[in-house]
């Protein structure tokens, strides 16, 4: 890092004379940098030029280093141009010999144009690569081929000229791009969900599975993939509730639901089966469960917002809460881990990774939790709720999006025309064609 530093001392004096080291006066304003092309005028900000120069190939320090004595150069400039800014930095780069490096910071300027992007509302951002892979992602794409997609179309529109797009050309041109460059169903389910992203009705989804199975990490991720900022563990609720009720008046709420069926006064325990009494316990705390997870679905309906509920208490039968007469969505599903060395394996790994979660104690009651889960496949199977299998975190994933499209797709028709609008049939009069290579260059128009 001294090297750095000398060496960019070096370029300096070279280009404006000897530095002064010393302290730098206190100066509240910071410097302006001026953007023509997109007219706004922003403070030069280190950090930001930090993260850039790491993108460009810098190690951290070096990048650091770079954009301080850069500040500390326009300490006494009010306003500077960014592309005069460019040249200044592309200077220091040169300095340092890395030509790499000072090529990859240099291109962004030449071709990194931006794409904007016209909301129905008439609001105005730029085209993120990321949320539109994302989107397709939340239709059940996955992610490998979602970020293929997103690059084929970004790219074209690019070589195409176009600078403005509205989302309805942007929707109605992903739908073509699915349908010729992936799938008819690829392109359906996008196709179902951009329908059900329009429509504003909330979705409940409701993630089942006994201890272990994973539900709070699907739940996580498919709640990051389909923008469900609500998530709300039965785990939780039933430590709310424990505050309120003592365990001398309630004992079975104060267990652990594969262990409730201790604290039941059952006089004929001795002759039942193991996976009866287990079965009866966690019911017992699902029924006492069912008025907090009755509240947190009802505010989430009158709310309008979607919503995740997921732990061992999200039993099918809580669907029957929701009055028929809302238009709230309702999903279930079970996770399951069906071989028994995989879920111990699982457990184990609770205690390294979160030590409070007693893994030992998971693991010496492992019999019980095994016959909860049965219990907990068995209803799902009854109550035609389907089970996914949490072997492959990310195929797990997928299968549960693709159940939500299934769903969806029960109550949307999803015709283009209807999803898109006007645009749909303005882009195939003018262009004559569907083909979506042939509609983007009228896009630039």
């Amino acid at each position: 890092m001294q090297n750095t530093h000398n060496r960019l001392i070096q370029v300096k004096e070279m280009v404006h004379g000897p530095v002064n080291l010393g302290l730098l006066p206190y100066k509240k304003l910071k410097t302006i940098v001026i953007n023509e092309i997109d007219n706004t005028r922003v403070p030069f900000l280190r950090g930001i030029l930090t993260r850039s120069l790491l993108e460009a190939g810098l190690k951290f320090e070096e990048a650091f280093e770079l954009a301080t004595v850069l500040r500390d150069e326009l300490s006494e400039t009010q306003e500077i141009s960014s592309d005069e800014l460019r040249q200044r930095v592309s200077l220091l780069l040169s300095g340092l010999g890395d030509e790499e490096t000072q090529d990859h910071y240099r291109i962004p300027a030449v071709v990194l144009a931006r794409i904007q992007v016209v909301s129905l509302s008439g609001t105005v951002s730029a085209f993120s690569r990321g949320r539109h892979a994302r989107y397709l992602q939340s239709s059940g794409m996955k992610a490998e081929r979602a970020e293929q997609i997103t690059a084929l179309i970004h790219d074209q529109l690019l070589a195409s000229g176009v600078s403005s797009i509205t989302t309805c050309q942007l929707g109605y041109l992903t739908y073509l791009c699915l349908q010729q460059e992936a799938s008819k169903k690829a392109a359906k389910r996008y196709l179902v969900w951009s329908e059900f992203q329009r429509s504003a009705r909330p979705l409940l989804l409701l993630i089942c599975g006994t201890v272990g199975s994973g539900k709070s990490t699907i739940a996580t991720e498919v709640a990051h993939l389909l923008e469900i900022v609500r998530i709300q563990s039965t785990d939780m609720l039933r430590e709310v509730m424990r505050m309120m009720m003592p365990k001398k008046l309630l004992p079975v709420l104060h267990s652990s639901s594969f262990n409730a069926w201790k604290t039941l006064p059952i006089q004929d325990m001795q002759d039942r089966e193991k996976e009866q009494l287990v079965a009866q316990g966690y019911r017992s705390q699902v029924d006492l469960l069912a008025v907090p997870c009755e509240a947190v679905l009802q505010r989430a309906v009158e709310e309008s917002v979607p919503i995740i509920l997921e732990g061992v208490h999200a039993h099918p039968d809580l669907m029957n809460l929701v009055p028929d007469d809302t238009d709230a969505i309702m999903v279930h599903v079970t996770l399951a881990v069906l071989k028994s060395r995989e879920l111990k394996s699982r457990l184990r790994g609770r205690g390294v990774e979160v030590p409070q979660r007693r893994a030992k104690r998971y693991l010496n009651r492992f019999e019980s939790i095994w016959a909860l889960q049965t219990f907990l496949l068995t209803e799902a199977d009854r109550c035609d709720v389907p089970i996914i299998t949490n072997s492959d975190k990310e195929k797990a994933i997928v299968q549960i999006i693709h159940h939500v499209n299934y769903k969806l797709s029960k109550y949307f028709l999803s015709r283009p025309e209807v999803v898109f609008g006007p645009v749909v049939e303005e882009l195939r009069e003018q262009v004559g064609s569907t083909a979506w290579l042939e509609i983007v260059p009228f896009l630039s128009h």
